[in-house]
């Protein structure tokens, strides 16, 4: 019987990762109405990782008051497992889905919600961590977070900042004397979504700010900001994954020596992903858009190097596809660039692709 693993990242803004993944098992089944589908929670650090890990794990949610990226009270949630780990995915209280297009300007956008998260937590007990930190709203280097855990960053005038992308270059100290004392028996594993470092041309700001609603002066802005802290912290941040989530990264690593891990890595090891697709005859996976930016540690570059290691045949379905990344096993979901690609459009593409191009495993 024809065994096909399906394992995509959400459409952000649009569908989530399990919407996708019925979408493609739709078209599937539509020309393959006999085989065996297998259906993979996965994510790279970002939206869907809580629900990943807890997929394949026992349990508890508590589900807390927080401040989302512009300081309004929302309700989020985390996961302590069976062993005491508390699970933590940033854009639960700092993503970029919590706003509208409008709100968007990591001039303004703070992690402290994020920090609230950790925070609760560490007031229940928990002292080891796992942290998703993909999907952010936020630029703020964690200077949010680490204010919510007892940090606070002062100018020169000794005055507390706002903690938000536009005080980055005000700081001129940064005072730890009120930080939570069981940080320094806690341990933080921090799943990453990309590699980037902190500033310069292939920093937080400059290659993520302009989704986050930053313009051209703002980017500017920003990334003198995070080479400002940078040096104020006396850590450049020029390591893999200080750029991840507006440089939230950095200050995970830099502040509470974290250990900073490619997200979707930790995820497919977590699921068993080496003994789910073995013996499988295609892998489907795919992301909202696919572009220079998917080999940086995404979903679907995980999937195609762990698939393509054990020679199993991958599809990516992509709701759009950048001109200079078109690839026969790639296959663009939504009718133009100008559209968002829905749940028939994923259904006819994954459909016709298989028809198409993978006949020869049906059976």
């Amino acid at each position: 019987m024809t065994r096909i693993i399906i394992a995509s990242d959400s459409f952000k803004g649009t569908m989530t990762s399990a919407q996708v993944a019925d979408s493609i098992e739709a078209g599937i089944l539509s020309v393959c109405p006999h085989c065996q589908v297998v259906k993979v929670s996965v994510a790279d650090g970002g939206e869907g990782t809580l629900a990943a890990v807890c997929a394949v794990r026992n349990f508890r949610n508590v589900t807390i008051s927080v401040s989302d990226p512009l300081c309004r009270r929302i309700s989020a949630s985390y996961a302590v497992l069976d062993d005491g780990t508390a699970v933590i995915e940033m854009s639960q209280a700092s993503g970029l889905t919590l706003l509208g297009e409008s709100e968007r300007n990591p001039l303004d956008t703070s992690t402290y919600g994020t920090g609230e998260l950790i925070a609760h937590a560490l007031s229940c007990g928990c002292r080891k961590f796992l942290i998703g930190i993909g999907g952010s709203a936020t630029n703020d280097a964690g200077m949010g977070m680490l204010s919510a855990l007892g940090y606070k960053f002062l100018d020169a005038e000794g005055n507390l900042l706002p903690v938000s992308g536009g005080s980055l270059a005000d700081i001129a100290r940064i005072d730890s004397s009120s930080a939570y004392p069981a940080l320094k028996d806690s341990e933080f594993i921090v799943a990453c979504d990309v590699d980037s470092p902190l500033s310069g041309p292939q920093g937080a700001a400059c290659v993520f700010g302009p989704q986050k609603g930053a313009d051209a002066d703002m980017v500017r802005t920003l990334d003198e900001g995070l080479r400002h802290f940078a040096s104020v912290a006396g850590n450049d941040g020029q390591f893999p994954g200080a750029g991840a989530a507006g440089g939230l990264g950095y200050a995970l690593k830099v502040f509470l020596n974290a250990d900073l891990v490619r997200g979707i890595d930790l995820i497919l090891d977590a699921v068993g992903f080496d003994d789910i697709i073995s013996g499988a005859d295609l892998v489907i996976t795919g992301e909202g858009r696919y572009d220079s930016q998917t080999s940086s540690g995404k979903v679907v570059h995980g999937i195609t190097s762990r698939a393509s290691a054990r020679n199993v045949p991958v599809l990516v379905v992509a709701g759009t596809v950048d001109p200079s990344c078109v690839s026969p096993e790639i296959i663009q979901a939504a009718p133009s660039d100008g559209h968002m690609a829905t749940a028939e459009d994923i259904r006819r593409a994954v459909s016709y692709a298989i028809s198409s191009r993978y006949s020869m495993i049906l059976r």
